[in-house]
């Protein structure tokens, strides 16, 4: 398996420029690859498979009773990412991060930029991430998002667009640091060739921006993850970061408030819990607050955060940002907050609650992504020139009748990088999912998690919906 039948196609291919042709920031990968005996790229790739098998990488698909508990898919070639590529991403990625948390601190305070007519507020009071419980909150040095994954990717011509942005529970880090490890296994001759940026500090990162939390006067806090349990799709990653940080792994059971404090229960009794790093949705957090239901959570966890005796990552309330709609404004956001212009682009957006937009998408289904303004995980979207008539008409009447909860935006021709598909190497697309920590400062983790699609002309790259990762190369 070589690259001499490889074909970058009409596409933007990061790591050819044409056939024959690799960019010269992947020349020493490509001339490793092509000297590899016949056969020796797919035996690496079972090879690295395995590992991940090994390891334990796995998530969970809702309602897939056939498969609850997978592998996620990987693929030995990676990406690679300049070094002047990735400069320019990690300082747009600052400015945007900067930007979103003082939007949410606004609308959960005096909530200025819709009384300065930016952004009107029934889109927000709508916003499925709007939580009125979170008016007055006051997180620790009032940052709300302090770990966020924005997705990005590339159309035709390399350009990079923020496809979305991630600040509830974004997963996937952890997918990160194993693929690293099964790579350096994979191509340790590459590793001494190309000067790659690590990515294995991100635990102890994690864990100074969650200590910056605690008050100065706690000289030895606890921090714990707070996971919904085993059969929560990302389980893997909640046990494998807390194992990294050498901090306790918590369900809501194991917690209790007791005499106003959060506190975790042990064998030697009640431990006062200072830091949680949650991965449960806002909604399941607290029983008194939010849903009434919920066994996820802790009952009365508002109270103590109210009043300033733990602390939340991230802040509850920083779903407001993720939805689709709300995204549509971010550049207004950079403009209004920090009076500069946006350093990274959104993908352009139809706000089908404008008539003239809702009227523009229902007339070209067919050229268009539709996306629902809260769905995740390739779930709730249309792509036109893969859909159906039939789906189509159904799309229209789902946006006829919430306008407020659609979206559309131009179907891009994203970049694609080699990808072993069915013992060939072929052109698949991909997205990238940068991590963003921001603590006493914001901090870009170089590369993070690409996602690949791996069936054969797919543009949708999620796992749920088939899709692999690769390793990502910024380079020095």
């Amino acid at each position: 398996m070589r690259f001499d039948t490889y074909e970058p196609g009409d596409f933007y291919d990061e790591l050819f420029i044409g056939k024959d042709q690799p960019r010269p920031e992947g020349q020493p990968l490509v001339d490793r690859i092509q000297a590899l005996p016949t056969g020796e790229l797919l035996l690496r790739q079972e090879a690295a498979q395995k590992a991940m098998y090994k390891l334990g990488a796995t998530f969970n698909v809702y309602g897939d009773e056939e498969a609850e508990d997978r592998i996620f898919p990987f693929d030995v070639i990676p990406r690679i990412v300049t070094v002047a590529e990735w400069e320019v991403l990690e300082r747009g990625l600052k400015q945007r991060i900067q930007a979103l948390n003082l939007f949410i601190d606004d609308v959960y305070h005096d909530q200025k930029i819709v009384a300065d007519g930016h952004i009107p507020l029934e889109l927000i009071e709508s916003a499925k991430g709007f939580l009125k419980p979170c008016m007055g909150l006051n997180p620790p040095k009032r940052i709300w998002c302090h770990i966020t994954g924005t997705d990005l990717v590339r159309d035709r011509d390399g350009r990079w667009y923020v496809l979305e942005d991630n600040m509830r529970c974004p997963s996937g880090i952890s997918y990160v640091l194993e693929n690293r490890r099964v790579m350096k296994n994979t191509f340790p001759q590459v590793f001494t060739k190309m000067r790659i940026q690590p990515v294995d500090e991100y635990p102890s990162r994690l864990l100074e921006t969650l200590l910056c939390l605690v008050p100065d006067h706690i000289d030895d806090p606890t921090v714990a993850v707070l996971t919904p349990g085993i059969y929560n799709s990302a389980y893997f990653e909640h046990s494998f970061l807390a194992q990294q940080m050498g901090i306790e792994l918590v369900e809501g059971q194991d917690l209790a408030v007791v005499d106003g404090y959060l506190q975790m229960r042990t064998t030697k009794g009640l431990k006062r819990v200072d830091v949680i790093y949650r991965r449960i949705d806002d909604d399941f957090l607290d029983p008194k607050t939010f849903r009434k239901d919920s066994a996820l959570g802790v009952p009365g966890l508002m109270e103590v955060y109210r009043a300033g005796r733990v602390a939340i990552a991230n802040a509850p309330g920083t779903g407001i940002a993720d939805d689709k709609v709300i995204y549509a404004y971010v550049p207004d956001m950079i403009r209004y907050y920090l009076g500069e212009e946006p350093l990274l682009s959104n993908v352009p957006t139809y706000l089908c609650w404008r008539p003239e937009d809702m009227a523009y998408v229902l007339d070209h289904l067919g050229e268009l992504v539709v996306k629902s303004a809260n769905e995740a995980g390739g779930y709730g979207m249309l792509v036109g020139p893969h859909s159906t008539l039939e789906e189509q008409a159904e799309f229209a009447e789902k946006i006829k009748a919430s306008p407020r909860n659609y979206i559309a935006q131009p179907t891009l021709c994203l970049s694609r990088v080699p990808t072993i598909l069915d013992g060939n190497i072929e052109g698949c697309h991909v997205d990238l999912r940068p991590y963003i920590l921001y603590g006493e400062e914001a901090y870009v983790h170089p590369g993070g998690l690409t996602r690949v699609a791996l069936k054969k002309g797919s543009l949708v790259v999620n796992s749920s919906q088939g899709g692999g990762s690769k390793d990502t190369w910024v380079l020095y």
